[in-house]
């Protein structure tokens, strides 16, 4: 994580007030003799065996390849993945379907991190992302980037076949909060053929197109999973809904329409309605805290650069082709407007109509 973002995130907590998320005792595949008595449906392994931690030191490894913003440990029971949430791709290009949102750092740090169970334990009434999780992250990319139900909000709507992602199958939420929508198979050059890609919330594991041997993926259940003599139960990438697992093999609580617990982004600014006929062409991080979009529409370029400032606000300034500016500033991460002068001037009036 770059030093401003380290400096930003811990603030970012504090004006959030975040409170700390206890330990979830779900668990991953059962280890023989090799498990305490339950509480609930929580598994706490005595003793892990060699082969074991081998396999937690490798996943560990995978996370660290996208160090320092990236930071994973391990308890007994959890995986605990800190991170802004900004990958270190380029972002948001391709989008034709803009919901006027975009990146901005996430405080995924502290309690605040992800926490996903290391031991998971088979559902005996697995859900599907049909028709839950409509809300928040299922899944987690191994360069700490969420990755939600590839169906939005509303219940129906695809955001990969209705162009809501970017190059890379993401885009950004109303905190402003960058994740996937698909699975994130780019990462696979990284990681290196055979690993996983990701880790769904319940604890299994997320492999790409293929076997990890190379081989061809045989059938796939419901959620987009199946067993292998090799690996257990694992989930893969598939080209068609549902792109990654489509549900939950594993236990998971679900609470107000998402995996809780997980953890929180706060937005910064009003939601806006999506900007009908804009295709965003560029993006560039130009500095650590300073960010460069560039929109076009069908007659006209535009540009919007935003930066994160150190008194804990996030000013927005646009150029419009026909010359028209604006400038917003908000304070992090109330969304309340702050400013130097103390007001905001208005977006161009185009910018809000739906």
């Amino acid at each position: 994580m770059n030093s401003y973002c380290l400096r930003l995130v811990p603030a970012l907590l504090i004006l959030m007030g975040v409170q700390r998320i206890g330990a979830h005792d779900l668990s991953e595949h059962d280890v023989p003799g090799n498990r305490q008595s339950s509480v609930g449906h929580a598994s706490v392994p005595a003793r892990l065996p060699l082969k074991v931690a081998d396999a937690a030191a490798q996943r560990l490894a995978l996370f660290s390849r996208f160090g320092p913003n990236v930071r994973a440990s391990t308890n007994a029971t959890q995986w605990i993945v800190e991170s802004d949430g900004m990958p270190d791709h380029r972002m948001m290009v391709g989008i034709t379907a803009w919901q006027q949102q975009v990146p901005l750092p996430q405080p995924y740090t502290g309690a605040n991190a992800w926490r996903i169970p290391r031991f998971p334990v088979p559902a005996t009434q697995p859900l599907s992302a049909k028709d839950h999780f409509f809300r928040g992250a299922i899944a987690m990319a191994v360069n700490g980037v969420p990755i939600f139900n590839p169906i939005k909000n509303d219940g129906r709507t695809d955001t990969f076949l209705a162009g809501e992602l970017d190059e890379f199958g993401g885009h950004c939420g109303r905190a402003d909060d960058y994740h996937y929508h698909i699975a994130p198979t780019h990462l696979q050059e990284r990681v290196g053929p055979g690993q996983p890609i990701a880790v769904a919330l319940d604890g299994y594991w997320i492999y790409g197109f293929d076997e990890p041997d190379g081989s061809p993926v045989g059938s796939l259940d419901a959620f987009n999973g199946h067993s292998t003599p090799a690996l257990g139960y694992h989930y893969h990438a598939t080209r068609k809904y549902p792109y990654l697992n489509g549900g939950f093999h594993g236990e998971v609580v679900e609470r107000e329409g998402q995996v809780d617990p997980q953890p929180r982004a706060e937005p910064v600014r009003p939601a806006l309605p999506p900007w009908r006929g804009a295709r965003i062409t560029g993006f560039d991080r130009v500095a650590s805290n300073h960010f460069h979009l560039e929109v076009k529409t069908a007659t006209q370029t535009h540009h919007l650069r935003y930066r994160l400032n150190t008194n804990q606000t996030v000013t927005f300034d646009w150029a419009d082709g026909d010359g028209q500016t604006a400038s917003e500033t908000y304070s992090l991460p109330s969304g309340k407007s702050g400013g130097a002068d103390g007001e905001n001037s208005g977006r161009p009036r185009r910018r809000r109509q739906p």
